[in-house]
């Protein structure tokens, strides 16, 4: 009888874990990968790094020392919206941070948040960077890439990772690996949410080669699939290079 108790009980505790995460799974239309298969210090760093999109706790804590110093007049309700954006980069310009609206470890230190800070400070790989960029950038620009060029060849992904580049450099766009990637309606793959997609070795490596100074696209500032192109303006823009099926244009 105790057996079969046990057994009764045991059933009811994994039917409850699968309809519990019934929501994350139907509601969302990303490729999901396990977070066991990932390196702790990458699933630590996507968690701790707040940004338009994100929710939750620190998420919330953010809101309320910013609304409590007049940065932010929204709800405190733990959603990243354009809101809260706009408060971060008042606060970032206010203390000589660089005012991308993302709450990195600079904006956490300034924040006083020293437990999100600590944990992203823990969480940073022991490579110190590429070529000026720290590891949080290195890995953004990979996801970047990995969303919006696996299957490319090789030249193709880091010609993505260039067109980034490019962007930084250009006064006609944001001067940080963030906020290009997240500037709006600017790729596919932040719309659609393939962003959260973990890269593999072969994007991290585009990536940095890229970040180098390899410039594959030849200057270029945008790139598009002909194949699948909704917008009409892309096909005026002058062509560089094509590279697998993307055409590099300025």
């Amino acid at each position: 009888m105790k057996k079969k108790v046990k057994w009764m009980v045991a059933c009811a505790f994994a039917a409850l874990a699968v309809v519990s995460a019934l929501p994350a799974a139907f509601l969302s239309g990303e490729e999901k990968t396990e977070t066991a298969d990932r390196p702790a210090d990458v699933v630590v760093l996507e968690t701790a790094v707040l940004r338009q999109g994100s929710r939750g706790s620190d998420v919330k804590e953010v809101q309320r020392r910013l609304k409590q110093w007049g940065y932010y007049k929204g709800s405190v309700d733990g959603v990243f919206g354009t809101g809260t954006r706009s408060a971060v980069i008042l606060f970032q310009k206010k203390n000589g941070l660089t005012a991308d609206g993302v709450v990195g470890k600079a904006t956490y230190k300034a924040l006083g948040m020293n437990d999100a800070y600590n944990a992203l400070q823990n969480s940073v790989p022991s490579q110190s960077g590429t070529n000026g960029f720290s590891e949080s950038d290195v890995y953004l620009l990979a996801r970047t890439i990995y969303a919006e060029g696996r299957g490319e060849p090789y030249v193709g992904q880091v010609a993505i990772g260039a067109v980034i580049m490019n962007r930084i450099r250009s006064a006609q766009f944001p001067n940080t690996v963030a906020g290009v990637v997240y500037q709006k309606h600017a790729f596919t793959a932040v719309s659609d949410g393939q962003i959260n997609l973990t890269p593999n070795d072969t994007a991290l490596k585009a990536a940095r080669d890229a970040m180098n100074g390899w410039d594959p696209s030849g200057g270029a500032l945008y790139y598009y699939n002909p194949a699948v192109a909704t917008s009409s303006w892309i096909f005026d823009r002058q062509t560089i290079t094509v590279i697998g099926r993307h055409v590099f244009a300025i």
